[in-house]
């Protein structure tokens, strides 16, 4: 495995001797390699790790945290009901994932458990900050392996060359923070962890078996690709230093009702906000059927060839109408102006980080807006008329900070119809249980409409979209 990850890394066409360290954290197990390549052959110098050390362990921790916090609230523990405990498992690993990306996430689970007849409700914020203090002795384990591999192998860690991830736990900030202090250099990130070792092994297959005569090194994007989404945000594809051929698709949808069209602006560069990366196209999906805000499923994908063209595609689930641009200059940028726009990235990710996080609290305030605005108009009759007015309420203080952009507003109103939300759903449930209606309920706050299934219908109608590249 190691000399796969060191394969599809491109490390045997370099022309000098190499000293490599890979660094693998999968599901369940660490391990870590020290090789040595010389003279185009991998010779594996020592190998240690934690048989029992992976992503699991890091889902258990948030399991653990969920269930402590529920336990506080409401004196229950959630992990003797195998039902409940499945639904924190699978929010757990969801949980992690997305603060590999993200700062903070929301874990919400209605209708957990029923206490005395009434229905409770799991709603809990996580931050990266907080995942990464109640992991941090699971993290801290991966050093010691890390110190005896170098110890066996006669190495000190300035000798080391080239530092290689592999495995999807390796996505975790923390974890690549920690490898970095350790070995003292920025660890490559240029092929998919979770796929680098199958690479490497096709890789090598193709040279014993004679079809690969020559490996070559594979090329890279110099920055990251992505598109325009609500608030003005950059909402990237395709990160910077993947390898090429790539491809990767995202769904979104659209944020007004009855929206006929979306504009897909192509972007490229390191900051969060779309005015601050370089436009390199443009192009619009008509012909989207009325419907409300949310309903729509817009697939869109990017692909890069071997050649380094970017392909955009947009396609409506519901029509199958298609629509795309090809960009053959997907770069267009020497290496002067991409060194500049990385520079700028991180002179500016403070301010920018800011600037990121308040107009993703507008997103989620005008998200909360809309939804429930279209709870009352569904259950409106079914609720309490006291606990009608005092969404009510709640709902336009939240509309006024939205207004007025007031962040620390925001976050309190949105705190408050949570709340309330949740203190109405529990007397709706009682006065149901009470006349012995099963009538649906609305969760503990409004809901974010989920993916569309793999449906397929409609004439599939593919136009090549005219467009004009910014040089």
């Amino acid at each position: 495995e190691p000399t796969a990850a060191s394969l599809a890394y491109g490390l045997d066409k370099k022309s000098q001797d190499l000293k490599i360290a890979v660094f693998d954290l999968g599901g369940g197990t660490f391990d870590i390699s020290i090789l040595e390549l010389g003279d185009g052959v991998f010779e594996v110098k020592s190998t240690n790790g934690d048989t029992h050390l992976g992503g699991d362990d890091f889902d258990h921790m948030i399991i653990d945290w969920l269930a402590e916090e529920f336990i506080k609230d409401e004196g229950i523990d959630l992990r003797k009901d195998p039902m409940a405990l499945q639904r924190l498992k699978e929010a757990a690993e969801k949980a992690k994932i997305e603060l590999s990306s993200s700062t903070t996430t929301e874990i919400n689970l209605p209708y957990i458990m029923p206490v005395d007849g009434i229905p409770k409700h799991l709603v809990k914020t996580l931050t990266r900050a907080n995942f990464e203090k109640i992991c941090d002795k699971l993290f801290q384990k991966c050093i010691d392996p890390c110190q005896k591999a170098l110890n066996d192998s006669g190495l000190k860690v300035s000798e080391i060359d080239e530092v290689l991830l592999v495995g999807g736990s390796t996505r975790i900030p923390a974890i690549q923070q920690l490898v970095e202090k350790f070995f003292g250099k920025t660890p490559s990130k240029g092929v998919n962890p979770d796929e680098v070792v199958a690479v490497g092994a096709a890789i090598q297959g193709g040279v014993l078996t004679g079809e690969v005569k020559d490996i070559l090194l594979l090329d890279v994007t110099p920055l990251s690709l992505g598109i325009e989404t609500m608030g003005g945000v950059m909402t990237r594809l395709i990160e910077s230093n993947t390898t090429i051929p790539t491809r990767k698709t995202e769904v979104f949808t659209t944020a007004a009702d009855s929206q006929p069209s979306v504009e897909i602006h192509v972007l490229q560069g390191e900051r969060p906000m779309a005015a601050g990366n370089k436009t390199i196209g443009r192009f619009h999906l008509d012909g989207i059927p009325p419907a409300p805000r949310g309903v729509p499923q817009i697939e869109v994908t990017f692909d890069i060839d071997a050649n380094g063209i970017l392909h955009v595609t947009a396609k409506d689930r519901g029509t199958g109408k298609e629509q795309r641009i090809r960009i053959e200059a997907s770069s267009g940028l020497s290496d002067e102006e991409i060194r500049r726009m990385r520079d700028e990235a991180k002179a500016n990710e403070e301010a920018d980080k800011k600037i990121k996080e308040k107009a993703e609290k507008i997103n989620a305030a005008d998200s909360m807006i809309f939804t429930t605005e279209k709870q009352l108009k569904e259950f409106g009759d079914k609720i309490p008329s006291d606990k009608k007015s005092e969404i009510e309420s709640s709902l336009a203080k939240l509309k006024e900070a939205h207004k007025n952009q007031d962040l620390d507003a925001i976050d309190k109103a949105l705190a408050d119809l949570n709340t309330v939300w949740q203190s109405a759903s529990e007397e709706m449930y009682k006065t149901a249980q009470a006349s012995g209606q099963g009538a649906s309920q609305p969760g503990p706050g409004p809901q974010e409409p989920g993916p569309a299934g793999n449906q397929k219908s409609g004439n599939d109608e593919v136009t090549d979209v005219d467009f004009e590249e910014v040089k």
